[in-house]
């Protein structure tokens, strides 16, 4: 039976897998920040409530002029944390229930690729990655989309999964992606940098950066995290958020530049003005660039509202009886 209009679905994680492409993600993503650019689109950043043994986090936005808005929740208690969009067409009708790792995962390295495509250099084809975890996958896939990435350095802090991720990701992208010794060996002398841990304390310093470096942070969502050192910050000529409020809340690399007088706040674009071309990624070939990524909820609910477009062509999805 073909699936309504007016029906509801749940799309599992194995459907968001067979529906979900980086393209796609990267494609859904950029229009989203375009209409960010355009104050087009809302966003409430995210909030989090204390449940024993851990947290729920909820976000959300809205896209009237696509016609969608929803909401991500997800708890991460004792160790596992489980993601769940509601996505919601403009009349208020509830149309899809998503179960979103995998959603995340792209819509993070999306979000990666649409700041790398505006703001590193077009020749860029050094990448350094600290991080060897989930996110750090679709992360390299992002930008191999976006840039014409030829080297790749990995590093993390255990030798083992440092090994089994350099293995991967070689056959992912078909040439041998080199792991690190140490965090500086996968920054010097790169042409991108992506750092995506959870580190409290800085893993990146501003010493080892590059001329002509673009930097993607996306590890630290909370204010107390720390990925990147204050001298980092103070020596890239552009920063840019993904939302200017949430990375007030959640940004504990551009916080603590700011406490050191290393930055200031009113500096810092939102991703979506340089997509619209109201503020440049970058100006010269010199400079070093910044992208701090929180992660907002306009880049799960665009990317969303994508897999369900695919997902009713398909005839894919659970009939839910509301």
């Amino acid at each position: 039976m073909e699936l309504g209009a007016h029906m509801a679905i749940l799309l599992r994680e194995s459907d968001v897998e067979q529906m979900a492409t980086m393209n796609m993600a990267i494609e859904a993503v950029e229009q989203a920040f375009r209409l960010q650019g355009k104050q087009r689109a809302d966003v409430a950043p995210r909030r989090r409530c204390r449940v024993d043994h851990g947290m729920l986090h909820v976000m959300s936005a809205s896209m009237p002029t696509l016609g969608y808005a929803g909401l991500k929740s997800y708890t991460s208690v004792s160790g596992v944390t489980r993601f769940t969009v509601l996505l919601y067409k403009g009349d208020g009708q509830l149309v899809a229930v998503i179960e979103a790792n995998k959603l995340g995962q792209l819509r993070t390295g999306a979000a990666t690729a649409v700041a790398t495509k505006y703001m590193a250099r077009q020749d860029s084809s050094r990448l350094g990655i600290i991080g060897t975890g989930l996110q750090a996958r679709s992360q390299i896939q992002a930008i191999c989309a976006v840039r014409p990435v030829k080297t790749i350095v990995a590093y993390s802090r255990d030798a083992g999964k440092r090994g089994i991720f350099c293995k991967e990701m070689s056959d992912l992208v078909g040439f041998e992606v080199t792991p690190a010794a140490t965090p500086e060996e996968a920054v010097r002398e790169m042409d991108i940098v992506v750092t995506a841990t959870t580190s409290k304390e800085p893993v990146l310093r501003g010493e080892w950066v590059s001329k002509g470096t673009h930097i993607n942070a996306v590890g630290g969502n909370f204010i107390s995290k720390q990925e990147i050192d204050v001298e980092t910050v103070r020596k890239s000529a552009c920063v840019v958020v993904d939302s200017s409020e949430q990375a007030k809340l959640e940004s504990g690399d551009l916080a603590r530049a700011a406490e050191a007088e290393a930055f200031y706040w009113e500096d810092a674009r939102e991703l979506g003005l340089v997509v619209v071309g109201e503020f440049p990624g970058r100006e010269d070939a010199g400079e070093i660039t910044l992208f701090e990524s929180q992660g907002i909820a306009l880049e799960d609910i665009a990317l969303a509202a994508k897999v369900y477009e695919q997902a009713l062509t398909a005839g894919v999805g659970e009939r839910l009886p509301f």
